[in-house]
């Protein structure tokens, strides 16, 4: 008995003196780290950014203060993270919009690739081709067959020029073969009412704000936009699956700091951003809302964001849509 309770005594010594035992949260500084969001609050990419920042500020031990910056395509608050002291306290929620944003705009005040440092991806957003309830399209076979039927005929809703679902509409447009029109609209609001009273005959839209009311048979899925089928709706082929190869397009978000900031802030910030990703009450939070987490190294990060911008660069030049 007094030899157990020696080794208990011993064992608890042993862990008090280990780093690792009990170990507090490290926190890079004092104060607080702001996470710079380009879009208004409500949205999915701000519940996204809040949902991790929250999970983040836990484990760190360290307040993290998301800060709204909509705006020109996500430009002002870009800007705001490019110029910004580089040292981990400040980071911009990225997107899709970002690599949009270099073939869109005839200048920017900010290099996107050169001036931020990437941190993780967060997660994708599953994109899909919608067609009213009880409209005449059932499949993406049946949209392509009246198409190439009726040229010109076709309209294809989206939200306003120049955002992911704009440029995705005019990619599938090209991709299909087909002479249709890409109407633009202002927000996803303005296009499902427009796609059920049928002043537009399908619309391209990101899953999230939609999938109420593809799961209560007011909008029906054709297909979905990515490499795989959304797990939210796993009965409803990719464009792929629907005769199209090499249509892959979903919305993103990630983390990246100024481009200056030490190596070590960097890796800390990854690690943190990843563990929360892979936390339960997050995984669970992000796929409520349509988004599936996924993160990456920096340099993965790194390669998407540049991949991104040749794709959508093209994609604007062949559409001929002016740069502003």
């Amino acid at each position: 008995m007094r030899h157990s309770r020696r080794s208990f005594v011993g064992l608890m010594l042993t862990l008090a003196a280990s780093p690792a035992a009990f170990a507090a949260p490290r926190p890079l500084s004092s104060r607080p780290i702001r996470l710079v969001v380009p879009f208004g609050a409500g949205g999915v990419a701000d519940l996204v950014a809040r949902s991790v920042a929250q999970k983040m500020s836990e484990s760190m031990g360290q307040s993290i203060v998301v800060d709204n910056k909509p705006g020109a395509g996500g430009v002002v608050a870009s800007d705001t993270v490019a110029k910004a002291p580089a040292d981990g306290h400040t980071l911009l929620l990225m997107s899709n919009a970002n690599a949009v944003s270099v073939g869109l705009f005839k200048s920017l005040p900010y290099d996107t690739v050169k001036d931020f440092a990437p941190v993780s991806m967060l997660g994708y957003f599953d994109m899909a081709i919608l067609a009213p309830g009880n409209g005449k399209f059932k499949s993406l076979a049946e949209l392509v067959a009246y198409a190439k039927a009726n040229p010109g005929k076709l309209n294809i809703g989206t939200i306003n020029v120049g955002s992911t679902q704009h440029l995705a509409g005019e990619l599938l447009k090209t991709s299909l073969g087909i002479d249709a029109q890409v109407v633009p609209f202002n927000g996803t609001p303005a296009v499902v009412t427009a796609l059920r009273g049928n002043q537009v005959d399908v619309a391209v839209e990101i899953l999230p704000p939609v999938l109420s009311q593809i799961e209560g048979k007011a909008l029906r899925a054709l297909a979905v936009m990515g490499e795989k089928r959304a797990s939210g709706l796993p009965d409803v082929p990719t464009v792929a699956e629907s005769g199209t190869p090499g249509v892959q397009v979903a919305s993103w978000n990630a983390l990246a700091a100024p481009a200056a900031t030490p190596p070590e802030v960097i890796a800390r910030l990854n690690t943190e951003a990843l563990a929360a990703l892979a936390s339960p009450e997050v995984k669970k939070r992000l796929q409520n809302l349509g988004v599936e987490p996924r993160g990456s190294t920096p340099q993965e990060q790194a390669r998407l964001l540049e991949s991104e911008i040749r794709r959508w660069s093209g994609v604007i030049q062949r559409a001929g849509i002016p740069r502003q």
